[in-house]
């Protein structure tokens, strides 16, 4: 059976390679056609934990009091903010706005309540709204006011009250909203209990329908912001104008993946072809090379697309690992060829590739095997784009391998065998001798040292931390970086925590069982049924309010708290009885109601929430820390229940997906370790290979990943994939450099074996080696921060990878002896 899919093999690529060429050129040119369909996500659902019950909890709170998407723009005038030309540039700034079709409202300083300029009472309000557009309203008042109010105060207006804020709320997509929500019900239902055969199909459908409907509604965002961005750069000339916001961030981290897909696949493309021309001196080993690792990148392309599987932010660099990976595969094949090609310059072609092929199948299989089970690994991650990522690249790793020997015969069977290479001592060849000899003199300091470096890396792992902050994510240079600054420093945070507090268990209890006590007590209004809105209970809400405004980690909190200042200002300054308190909730206008009460309580004013703002760019921010001092504190010091008090937002949601990186890094490694250790055992049927073949790549993983650690770089979305690409990669070269030493040491014994392993397929490694360190230094050309970290650290990596392939494995090997010696 072996022998005749052998011979089928041989007879398709090197006597009808036309054929092959014919399909290959038809399915590069249905993958082109099918690349227009390419899709980039760098939306929030890509940056969430799998089956988060948190986020379940989140999409409740969403629902209750109202989630609509909006951008911010701040606005810092060169003269006055509250001055008559200002504010007319800030009103034609506002009606600009509001203009665009997408935009559904714009809430700044000229359009909210004003209660203190100068003070109005309950009945003036019920008249008439005062706000800053009055031409009655005395502009040094407002000013105050706005500076000083418990809700525009760090919201709308900065403590010094030379910046504001326009808030641009976007029409949302209802549809798409609702079939986000079926979505992720069903996803919980099966990850807790399993679906039936009709919920698997409705997911299946409602997947795709939600698919397509986020890809139209990123073409809308990125429309709408180029027009915003258009709207803004007619106003720069009057002020200093930054945009922020979550959809634009979004809509920015798209342009920096497609820019890094672009510029990554261009770069990486540029030096594998330098580097061949520089390393081979050939025409024929630089168009073969490239152009297999151009097939396997525009099929990798064409084949996300036809699959509908959007790239994220840490799967943006998948054209570089492909073309790094296919470009691993071909090297070896290339320096065998050549190598077979010196030792006997009279043979074919044919016979050369059948030579080359045969001594390279095996450990080429074995290693795309390995490389595709240490993506796979990926998959136990809880974190949606690690998964896509893991699995998108192993596809990639068998494409790879498939094109390579299938393009690689079929391309050079035509051609004659040419002259044969003039055997010369390279700078490689150079090097991997002394490190030959070297090994053999200082093998028991060599061993000393790895120890050391292991210990060290070790240290180094221990002093790793997943607390990183959102804004280190990008280049000062960039506006989302900008717009943080200003945002955090002046308008009160970026990162939206909900601090949701219910009512006692025992008293919904009651309320629930005493029907008849309730209605009659409906008659008195919301004081009179709810636990929160009375005024027995409005010290507790100003407590706890107050608790969460002195925490240095937040900025603006807004409340029913600050709600009742403002409605004790109306009220003339008196504390609020029962009685006041209903009178306001029934008289106040619903503009100003809507503004003050439906944000922080619920219908039925036994749940309370506190939206926080949390200042991302402060340097000693511990997300984790905070969300349990929060927790503790509310429940042992303020003596709420655990069960009354809730954490939820965007700040507890990225902190789950923090705290899942070391879980994941560790589960990953074991099982990429457990996995590799088998593939060794079984490609060469010993069980002292299970330990040896791990070794070398198990220290280059421990010591990038200690490197981190003593550097301070916290693990994030993309570094966490470094231990498992690095061990996927340089395990290629344990393969390899293992694979020919079991040849030499037949005939060469143990010591000849390093000698000639290292003159052989070490210079392979070498090369391999410099063309992924290279390529992957190229990433620090990205505005993402993560993909620069991840581009150096993987390419440092490999490095290590490579040096102890080359010093460790052989020692490793003579020690343990185990292959026979003919």
């Amino acid at each position: 059976m072996l022998k005749a899919a052998t011979a089928f093999y041989y007879r398709l690529t090197l006597d009808h390679g036309r054929v092959v060429a014919i399909l290959l050129v038809l399915l590069l040119a249905g993958a082109a056609w099918q690349s227009q369909y390419f899709r980039i996500d760098a939306s929030t659902d890509s940056l969430i934990l799998e089956n988060d019950k948190d986020l379940r909890y989140y999409a409740d709170i969403e629902a209750r009091y109202g989630s609509q998407e909006f951008l911010i723009v701040t606005y810092s005038p060169d003269g006055e903010l509250i001055s008559r030309r200002s504010l007319e540039n800030l009103r034609a700034l506002r009606n600009d706005l509001v203009a665009l079709p997408p935009v559904s409202s714009v809430t700044s300083i000229l359009d909210v309540p004003l209660i203190d300029s100068p003070r109005v009472t309950l009945s003036e309000i019920q008249e008439h709204t005062r706000t800053l557009s009055d031409p009655d309203t005395d502009y040094e008042l407002a000013r105050r006011e706005l500076q000083t109010s418990p809700l525009y105060s760090q919201l709308l207006m900065s403590a010094d009250g030379e910046t504001t804020a326009l808030l641009a709320y976007l029409k949302g997509d209802e549809q798409a909203r609702s079939l986000y929500r079926r979505r992720d019900s069903l996803r919980l239902k099966q990850a807790e209990a399993g679906l039936n055969p009709a919920e698997a199909a409705e997911l299946a459908r409602v997947s795709a329908a939600y698919e397509s409907a986020n890809a139209a509604a990123q073409a809308n965002k990125k429309q709408t912001i180029s027009e915003v961005r258009e709207v803004l750069d007619r106003y720069r000339s009057e002020a200093r104008i930054f945009l922020g916001g979550l959809p634009m961030i979004a809509v920015d981290m798209i342009s920096y993946v497609r820019n890094d897909i672009r510029s990554f696949g261009v770069g990486v493309g540029l030096f594998i072809i330098v580097l061949l021309a520089i390393s081979f001196n050939s025409v024929r080993w630089v168009v073969v090379p490239a152009g297999i690792c151009a097939i396997v990148a525009i099929v990798m392309t064409g084949f996300l697309a036809t699959a509908g599987w959007p790239v994220t932010v840490v799967s943006s660099n998948f054209i570089s690992l492909i073309l790094i990976i296919t470009l691993s595969q071909v090297i070896h094949l290339v320096v065998q060829h050549r190598e077979l090609h010196q030792l006997d310059p009279s043979q074919s072609q044919r016979s050369l590739l059948q030579q080359t092929i045969r001594n390279k199948f095996m450990p080429s299989l074995y290693t795309a095997l390995t490389t595709m089970l240490s993506f796979a690994s990926m998959a136990i991650s809880d974190i949606r784009p690690v998964i896509d990522f893991g699995v998108m690249m192993t596809w990639g790793c068998a494409f790879a391998f498939i094109f390579t020997f299938l393009a690689f015969p079929t391309a050079l069977a035509p051609l004659a065998a040419g002259t044969a290479p003039t055997a010369r001592r390279d700078v490689t060849a150079s090097i991997n001798a002394g490190i030959a000899a070297f090994v053999g003199r200082k093998a028991a300091g060599i061993s000393a040292t790895y120890g050391l470096l292991v210990l060290l890396g070790a240290y180094g792992i221990f002093q790793l931390t997943v607390e990183n902050r959102f804004i280190d994510y990008f280049k000062p240079s960039t506006e989302i970086y900008q717009g943080m600054v200003v945002i955090d420093k002046e308008l009160g945070g970026t990162t939206p925590l909900d601090v949701i507090i219910d009512a006692p268990r025992d008293f919904l209890e009651e309320q629930a069982a005493d029907e008849y006590a309730l209605e009659a007590a409906s008659s008195g209004g919301l004081s009179a049924t709810s636990y929160w809105y009375n005024a027995f209970q409005l010290d507790e809400v100003h407590a706890i309010h107050d608790y969460l405004d002195q925490l240095p980690e937040t900025g603006k909190v807004l409340s029913l708290s600050s709600s009742m200042r403002m409605v004790q200002m109306i009220n003339g300054d008196k504390p609020l009885d029962n009685f006041a308190m209903a009178v306001m909730y029934a008289q106040l206008p619903d503009s100003v109601k809507t503004a003050l009460y439906d944000p922080y309580l619920s219908a039925d004013g036994n749940q309370l929430r506190f939206a926080v703002r949390v200042i991302d760019s402060d340097p000693n921010l511990n997300r984790d820390a905070l969300l349990h001092k929060i927790q503790q504190d509310l429940t042992k010091t303020m003596g709420l229940a655990p069960e009354q008090v809730h954490l939820t937002g965007a700040l507890v949601l990225y902190n789950n997906v923090l705290q899942s990186l070391f879980t994941s890094q560790t589960k990953t490694i074991v099982i990429v370790f457990g996995v590799i250790s088998l593939m060794f055992m079984l490609l060469f049927k010993s069980a002292k290979m299970a330990l040896i073949g791990t070794l070398p790549t198990l220290i280059a993983a421990m010591l990038v990943l200690g490197l981190l650690g003593l550097l301070g770089i916290p693990l994030d979305i993309m570094t966490i994939t470094i231990a498992a690409i690095t061990i996927g990669i340089g395990v290629h070269d344990t393969i390899h450099y293992t694979y020919r030493f079991r040849e030499e040491v037949r005939t060469r014994g143990y010591a000849g074996a390093i000698s000639r392993s290292h003159g052989s397929v070490g210079r392979a490694m070498v090369y391999t080696t410099v063309v992924i360190s290279m390529g992957f230094s190229i990433m620090v050309l990205s505005n993402f921060m993560p993909t620069i970290y991840f581009g150096l650290f993987t390419g440092v990596a490999m490095v290590f990878a490579l040096a102890a392939n080359l010093t460790l494995l052989p020692i490793l090997l003579m020690k343990f002896r185990p292959f026979t010696v003919n």
